[in-house]
C-alpha cells in the first residue's frame, strides 16, 4: 500500500530557462508560477502539477531519442486535444509520432514532440488508465 497521494513536482533539465519557459507556457499550455532571482529555475503549473525547469549545461539530450524513450506526458481534455496539436504545428513544432493506443495501461490518442532541448513530450487524450492493484 502506497502512502503517495500524488506528484508534488518534477524537474526538467533545460539549457535556456527563459526560452524553455516560453515554450512550456506558450506552446505546451502551462502557466508560469515563479522564477528564481538567479534565473536558474522556473516553476510552472501543468494542470495542477508543478514542473521545475532547471538550468543545465549543454547538451541536455546529446542523442535525440524517439517516442519510445523517456518522455513526459500531458493529459489534454478530449474537446481540446485537436486544438493543442494545432498549437504545436502553429509554433513550428514537429510532431515526431502519433497514435491511438487502446487496450494497454495508458490509453488514448496521443502525439509526441520535443522541447527546445530535445526532451520528448507527449499530449494525450487519456481515455482510460488501467490500474492493476495486484501488480508488483
Amino acid at each position: 500500500m502506497s502512502d503517495i497521494k500524488g506528484i508534488a513536482h518534477f524537474s526538467i533539465p533545460v539549457t535556456d530557462v527563459p526560452k524553455s519557459r516560453a515554450f512550456y507556457c506558450d506552446v505546451v499550455g502551462c502557466t508560469h508560477l515563479f522564477s528564481t532571482p538567479k534565473g536558474h529555475m522556473s516553476f510552472i503549473d501543468a494542470g495542477g502539477v508543478c514542473l521545475i525547469l532547471v538550468k543545465q549545461d549543454r547538451p541536455v539530450n546529446p542523442v535525440l531519442h524517439d517516442s519510445e524513450g523517456v518522455h513526459h506526458s500531458f493529459a489534454i481534455e478530449e474537446g481540446k486535444f485537436a486544438a493543442a496539436v494545432e498549437r504545436l504545428k502553429k509554433h513550428g513544432v514537429q510532431v515526431i509520432g502519433e497514435e491511438d493506443r487502446q487496450g494497454g495501461v495508458v490509453n488514448g490518442p496521443r502525439v509526441y514532440f520535443r522541447d527546445p532541448d530535445g526532451t520528448v513530450l507527449e499530449f494525450i487524450n487519456l481515455t482510460s488508465y488501467k490500474n492493476d492493484a495486484h501488480a508488483h
